[in-house]
């Protein structure tokens, strides 16, 4: 299984396949794309949240960049919708990074776009993400992630894809701090126990 994401025009996480998952969110709950008002948001995991921050390792300012581009590309085509307004106002309030980003006015479409990795289960990767646009779906687009083949990056995403996620995590630090086993943001599933 390559990971899958779909994310709306806003960047929200709308279904992510299980290996999706494993990759980019293991710490959070499996079923919240399901929970619409829930929904993890990339720009503001990218942001504001320390695993995904860590998952970008030294390709975080790129990826940070392209998320930005990202939503001036969607507030371009949507200018008037305020519940994009608001995740632009909630980030430029909790990063200086992203507000010093989003004041330089650069637009970003990408259809593909590779980042060097570190997965905190199966190490240091390279991977390629690869952009698909769905028609006649109001901004949706589908993002798949591989690896050239035969690289120890390819390997590393086959070993995900049959490793899964764990259950638990025993800590997970979210924007600067530690969260004990039992917060929200501790890597468990109570679904799966």
């Amino acid at each position: 299984d390559a990971p899958a994401v779909v994310l709306g025009r806003r960047s929200d996480v709308l279904a992510w396949n299980r290996t999706g998952r494993a990759l980019f969110a293991g710490h959070l709950d499996p079923h919240i794309p399901d929970q619409p008002d829930q929904r993890p948001n990339t720009a503001r995991l990218v942001f504001l949240d320390a695993h995904t921050r860590d998952l970008y390792d030294v390709d975080w300012p790129k990826k940070a960049r392209d998320a930005v581009g990202k939503l001036r590309l969607a507030v371009g085509q949507h200018p008037d919708d305020p519940r994009l307004a608001a995740l632009i106002g909630e980030l430029a309030m909790k990063s200086v990074e992203f507000a010093t980003m989003w004041s330089e006015h650069r637009v970003r479409k990408w259809d593909l776009a590779t980042y060097r990795m570190h997965h905190p289960l199966v190490g240091r990767m390279q991977l390629n993400l690869q952009t698909v646009n769905v028609p006649q779906e109001g901004g949706q687009r589908i993002v798949v992630a591989t690896a050239d083949a035969g690289t120890t990056s390819a390997a590393a995403l086959c070993l995900l894809a049959r490793a899964g996620v764990p259950t638990a995590v025993p800590t997970v630090r979210q924007a600067g701090r530690t969260e004990a086993p039992g917060s929200p943001w501790d890597g468990a599933d109570s679904r799966s126990r």
